[in-house]
C-alpha cells in the first residue's frame, strides 16, 4: 500500500520529470478549455476538458505543497503554485459560468482588432 510519505518523496525525487510533464499539460488543457468555451462547444465537452485540466492543476498543487512541507521556499515553487492555481481557476470558471468567459474573450478580441463581423462569420 502506498504511504503518504512515499508519495511525497517520489514527488520530490522526480521533480524535473513531473514538472516537465505537468507545466505543458496544464497550459494545453487550460488553453483548450478557453478555446472550446470561446467557440461555444457543448457544455459536456468543455467540462470534460476542464476536468482533465483540473486534475493536472491539482497534481501540480500537491507537488508544490510537498516542497513547502520540507521548507523549500523559492521562486519556482511560487511560480508553479500560481500557474496551477490560475489554471484551476480558469477551468472552474469555464465550467461554472461559461457565458461570462465568452463575453470577456469577445471583448478582448474586439480590443485587439477583431470586429463583430469577423466574430459573427466564425460562428
Amino acid at each position: 500500500m502506498l504511504d503518504f510519505n512515499t508519495i511525497c518523496e517520489f514527488s520530490r525525487n522526480h521533480c524535473v520529470a513531473i514538472c516537465a510533464f505537468l507545466v505543458p499539460a496544464n497550459l494545453v488543457a487550460t488553453i483548450s478549455t478557453i478555446i472550446l468555451t470561446a467557440v461555444r462547444r457543448p457544455a459536456a465537452q468543455v467540462q470534460r476538458v476542464a476536468t482533465i485540466g483540473n486534475l493536472f492543476a491539482g497534481v501540480m498543487i500537491f507537488h508544490v505543497i510537498t516542497w513547502f512541507m520540507v521548507g523549500v521556499v523559492m521562486a519556482p515553487t511560487y511560480v508553479l503554485f500560481i500557474l496551477a492555481s490560475t489554471c484551476l481557476s480558469v477551468n472552474c470558471w469555464a465550467m461554472a459560468h461559461p457565458s461570462s468567459m465568452v463575453r470577456l474573450i469577445r471583448g478582448l478580441l474586439a480590443l485587439i482588432g477583431f470586429n463583430k463581423q469577423q466574430l459573427a462569420s466564425n460562428e
